[in-house]
């Protein structure tokens, strides 16, 4: 193994030692494999069930994210190809095909796809796009591919840690974040929204009746709680993994099965293999073959490990990126403790922050449009403009009743009705509160520019406890893809 440079500190030699560390690619192989499998799952899902005419090609009106107004939703052939292109785009990963091309054209039409519009915005595919950008970092495709067969010399056993180490902390970001989303008084001393949504749930059969019961949801919160703030440390730690590992997929499984959520809890499933040892998929498929075989079978080990070699340029610059993209995801998340007040009531810093199925919000929206040179007034309802999903989004996100309202100002101004008011009657109830003002009725927001500012025409959020009822499944639960 090669020496560190004599001119570094012992700490930085040590840091490097471990960053570059070879290990075995086998583990990321099989990581590389499942998440272009579920990529390709899920854009024939989108496909065969409609949901592209649903989300993307139906609306009249999409909402934009902030900074990303220049997105463009396109026609309905075109969107149909894009996702045709991704199912393509998710097996050539799986089978490493042109691997470097086919990831970034990947990460490009997955991101695409999530910025066309804010109200379709979800989690969990937030986190693939990360981790499609990751990887077109991580030479994945070195071994048990057809890059690897076509180039032989592209062939390699191995990969350095930090490979591994980048796509750990990704992961791990997510159940830490969730869990500190979940010490507020709602969760832990109300149940909510697990009380409502539990609720809900009360004819599933076995169990249905059961869920109707407080204690059940309280159970439920903490367990939840307990779960996303420790479970990574129990993934960290060798002797526990396999064990942490059945309580990922027990509690993931539980979660599906209870709210209809998508395809959330097979990417954490998936995603948390990362935590396991590089060798493992080698392990696991000459145990299958021995079995198979009812005879002891060797296990075909990695090409001899390789030695270590002194950090160059580009392996600093490298480390610098990695450590910008560590204090960015977690800044990101931390934002909105600059805007003080309940993020789950005013919304800002609340999208990309991992706050997973944190709140259950119910609103109704109506525009009242003035024309102050006539006195004229007219109440528009924001179905002229929306889909079911479209409105009942909006209808708790403030800036997404701001995008709509300029553009009813605009509608209005475009039919000659000359320079319009539009105020805003927002009522919207909080994890089962009765419903407050979300908005200023008083502000005129066809003259409000959206911005990273604090939005001050957001009413205080209600300061009353929640109170325990049955609704439908709503919200942060209902049924998305």
């Amino acid at each position: 193994m090669t020496e560190v440079a004599s001119g570094e500190r012992p700490a930085s030699g040590r840091l490097w030692k471990v960053l570059l560390a070879p290990r075995d690619i086998a583990a990321l192989v099989a990581f590389r494999v499942a998440l272009g499998l579920l990529v390709f799952v899920s854009a024939v899902r989108f496909l065969a069930h409609g949901w592209v005419d649903v989300l993307f090609t139906g609306p009249r009106f999409h909402f934009t994210y902030w900074g990303f107004g220049w997105v463009p939703a396109l026609p309905a052939p075109w969107m149909h190809a894009v996702f045709g292109v991704l199912a393509v785009l998710g097996l050539c990963m799986a089978a490493g095909l042109f691997y470097r091309v086919t990831v970034g054209l990947l990460f490009v039409a997955f991101t695409y796809v999530q910025l066309v519009d804010v109200s379709n915005y979800l989690n969990h595919y937030y986190l693939v796009s990360l981790l499609l950008g990751l990887m077109l970092f991580v030479p994945a495709h070195r071994a048990f591919s057809v890059d690897a067969w076509r180039k032989p010399a592209l062939r390699g056993d191995w990969l350095p840690s930090w490979c591994t180490l980048l796509l750990r902390f990704q992961v791990g970001v997510v159940y830490v974040f969730a869990g500190l989303a979940k010490l507020t008084g709602d969760w832990l001393l109300h149940a909510q929204p697990l009380s409502i949504w539990l609720s809900a749930r009360t004819s599933l059969p076995v169990v249905g009746p059961m869920l109707d019961e407080p204690w059940v949801a309280y159970l439920a919160a903490w367990s939840g709680f307990l779960f996303d703030t420790t479970i990574v440390a129990f993934l960290l730690t060798r002797k526990l993994r396999p064990f942490a590992y059945v309580a990922v997929l027990g509690f993931h499984a539980a979660t599906s099965a209870l709210f209809p959520i998508g395809m959330f809890p097979v990417i954490m499933v998936t995603g948390a293999l990362v935590f396991f040892e590089a060798s493992w998929p080698r392990r696991l498929f000459h145990g299958l073959r021995a079995r198979l075989a009812r005879t002891s079978v060797a296990t075909s080990a990695a090409s001899a490990t390789p030695a270590l070699s002194a950090p160059g340029w580009k392996s600093q610059v490298a480390l610098g990126l990695a450590l910008a993209y560590a204090v960015l995801q977690i800044a990101i998340p931390l934002r909105t403790h600059l805007y003080g007040g309940n993020v789950l009531w005013h919304e800002q810093g609340m999208r990309f922050s991992w706050r997973v199925m944190a709140r259950e919000k119910n609103g109704s929206v109506t525009f009242i449009v003035r024309d102050p040179a006539s006195d004229r007034e007219w109440h528009v309802a924001p179905s002229q403009y929306l889909t079911r999903l479209q409105e009942r989004e909006m209808s708790v996100q403030p800036d997404l009743i701001l995008q709509l309202a300029r553009h009813i100002a605009r509608d209005f101004e475009a039919q000659g009705k000359g320079r319009v008011q539009v105020h805003v009657d927002a009522q919207v109830s909080l994890n089962g509160r009765p419903a407050e003002l979300l908005v200023d009725p008083d502000v005129d927001l066809a003259r409000e520019v959206d911005s990273l500012a604090p939005k001050r025409w957001i009413r205080p959020a209600p300061d009353s406890p929640p109170i325990r009822l049955r609704a439908p499944l709503r919200g942060a639960t209902a049924e998305r893809p």
